[in-house]
């Protein structure tokens, strides 16, 4: 037990989310519980993990949500560890919610030189019903970052836009290459999504106007097929001939063309751990709280978890000899110096937001004063 790595969970604290500042102190080594100074509150280890209040080992459970995860059934599991149906669809959804708050804080929450994005869709098959799930991947390369997820029941421009707006929060203010399919919405919504505000100056203050970024190219990919005959048109919507032909060498290393290739193996790898997204199952989706909650554990394996064969490093060692260094997309996109294992995802903590005084009138007090200056820096 590491007091220094541990952050006060109590949202009332001035010292919520900051470690190393030395409030925290073990409270009991037996039940595994610390207390804070600041607040005089106590909890244990396991808070603010999926872990926390579970009453089964948790080896089981993580095993149980590792299998869901890679496209086992529900009943193979519940037969083959005699749990309950509900018990196992709770410990999914505690797994999902804690991947996607995972994901906001360590990827929608960074900055991130994107080079690349291409966006596609995939249709869900549902009880009674279809949704469409929207995934974007940054192929930045050397990243592959997939940089989130929406999932809509109507394939319309909310679902787009708000896909592209996750898009946009990421990226920094660099040439960038959006590539994506025929749709039209895809145009309409890079386009919206990637201005900027500038102020008018001079005598007439008024609305800031919305200036669009100067190094954005838009191209699409047209698949149409006819009479067996597959044809692909590809367009260059924004931007010029040269500086799309940059961005793709710049972020391809130097390979391949205008193409929706990295986001297709995506949507493979998708359908590949998640039952749901088969093509023919008999596994239908119910709720769209289950799509959502796979999506986001599958994404955070694929980002933080499993090597990427194209992302490693060739390290020379002597002058004849060499070894490959396996790197993760979140390695490459440097949110993390190692591979997170499967317990690591799990048991990571999100820390909350910092402590910020609260709006009273008049002067405040000298202990108001004091929390500020030891604990808003």
């Amino acid at each position: 037990m590491n007091p220094q790595e541990i952050f006060c969970p109590n949202m009332s604290c001035p010292a919520r989310g900051q470690t190393g500042k030395g409030n925290i102190c073990v409270h009991s080594q037996k039940d595994k519980r610390y207390i804070c100074d600041v607040c005089r509150d106590t909890f244990v280890i396991s808070k603010g993990t999926i872990f926390y209040r579970l009453h089964h080992d948790p080896q089981t459970v993580l095993c149980v949500i590792i299998l869901l995860a890679h496209g086992c059934p529900l009943q193979a599991i519940v037969k083959a560890f005699e749990l309950d149906e509900r018990t196992v669809k709770g410990w999914y959804e505690r797994a999902g919610k804690h991947c996607q708050d995972v994901h906001e804080h360590m990827v929608e929450k960074s900055q991130q030189d994107l080079q690349q994005v291409q966006a596609d869709e995939l249709k869900v098959k549902a009880l009674k019903r279809s949704y469409w799930m929207a995934l974007a991947l940054a192929m930045a390369v050397p990243t592959r970052l997939w940089l989130g997820g929406v999932v809509s029941p109507k394939r319309d421009m909310d679902l787009i836009q708000s896909i592209v707006d996750k898009v946009r929060a990421i990226a920094l203010c660099r040439p960038l290459l959006l590539a994506a399919d025929g749709l039209a919405s895809y145009v309409t919504a890079f386009r919206l999504a990637f201005r900027s505000k500038v102020p008018h100056w001079g005598s007439e203050m008024g609305r800031c106007k919305m200036v669009s970024w100067s190094d954005i190219a838009i191209v699409q990919v047209v698949k149409q097929r006819a009479e067996g005959v597959l044809t692909v048109d590809r367009r260059i919507v924004q931007g010029s001939q040269e500086m799309v032909e940059r961005l793709i060498k710049a972020s391809q290393n130097g390979q391949g063309g205008i193409n929706t290739a990295f986001i297709e193996r995506l949507n493979a790898t998708f359908r590949m751990h998640l039952n749901s997204l088969v093509r023919r199952t008999r596994t239908l989706a119910r709720h769209s709280e289950t799509l959502i909650n796979g999506m986001y554990i599958v994404g955070c394996f694929y980002n933080f978890c499993d090597y990427h064969h194209s992302l490693r490093l060739k390290l020379s060692v002597g002058s004849f000899r060499h070894h490959w260094v396996q790197r993760t997309p979140g390695m490459a996109a440097k949110l993390t110096d190692h591979r997170w294992t499967y317990s690591d995802l799990f048991a990571f903590k999100v820390p909350p937001p910092r402590w910020s005084p609260p709006i009273q009138r008049g002067r405040p007090s000298h202990a108001t004063l004091n929390l500020v200056k030891r604990w808003s820096n």
